[in-house]
């Protein structure tokens, strides 16, 4: 795809400079939503969602700092690792990953987040957005399910939106349907990835790739 960016510099500052700039312009191009996407909207957890959410091995977390510098991170476990309080309530269990801290840092300066719960092979997921604080109180931490090892702490949310997300993302991307993905031959590895992000002279692919096995090794720990 070619796009002239003119005199604006950037491709993005070219895209900028006639992109939407309110509500009523964006209203303009889409028609209204069936009001029952606005009615499944609620402020609490239902016997029906606070079950899924039992059921999700995975949950994405988005959060941003005081700047909105925008982050996503996914968080997995057996199913139920996340824990629901009570219908106004959930604790994430902080889990062994890369140590950067970006989400706790986020929560910190901005205390709210949002999250996108998958279950695997179902199309449907479910998004809760609220406010958010990190919490090391020992209490709450022993009766969180540990990933690894046991919690430091742990992403307290209270819930403000619960919306059950609609399938067609997932059916779109075929996200459950193994013979209709990019073959991982036609993909570049993990170790390729982080070779060129890395950029240090002398690292290899093999020896990322002897890194990522020890790491996966020990994701438990």
């Amino acid at each position: 795809m070619m796009i002239d960016t003119g005199a604006a510099g950037s491709l993005f500052e070219s895209l900028q400079a006639d992109a939407l700039t309110s509500p009523e312009q964006l209203r303009e191009l889409y028609p209204q939503p069936n009001p029952n996407a606005l009615r499944k909207e609620i402020d609490r957890l239902t016997e029906e969602t606070r079950a899924l959410i039992g059921c999700s091995s995975l949950v994405f977390i988005g959060s941003a700092d005081v700047e909105g510098r925008a982050d996503v991170t996914p968080r997995g476990g057996p199913a139920g690792f996340l824990s629901v309080l009570d219908e106004r309530t959930l604790a994430i269990p902080d889990a062994t990953g890369n140590k950067r801290l970006d989400t706790l840092h986020n929560v910190l300066q901005t205390g709210r987040v949002g999250l996108l719960f998958l279950i695997p092979g179902r199309p449907t997921t479910l998004r809760v957005n609220g406010r958010a604080c990190v919490s090391a109180r020992p209490e709450l931490l022993a009766g969180l399910t540990p990933v690894g090892k046991p919690p430091v702490t742990a992403i307290v949310v209270h819930v403000e939106q619960v919306y059950p997300h609609c399938p067609k993302s997932l059916m779109r991307a075929n996200a459950w349907q193994p013979e209709k993905w990019v073959p991982a031959e036609d993909q570049p590895t993990s170790a390729e990835v982080t070779l060129a992000q890395l950029n240090l002279p002398g690292l290899t692919v093999d020896q990322i790739e002897e890194a990522e096995r020890e790491s996966l090794r020990l994701r438990y720990e």
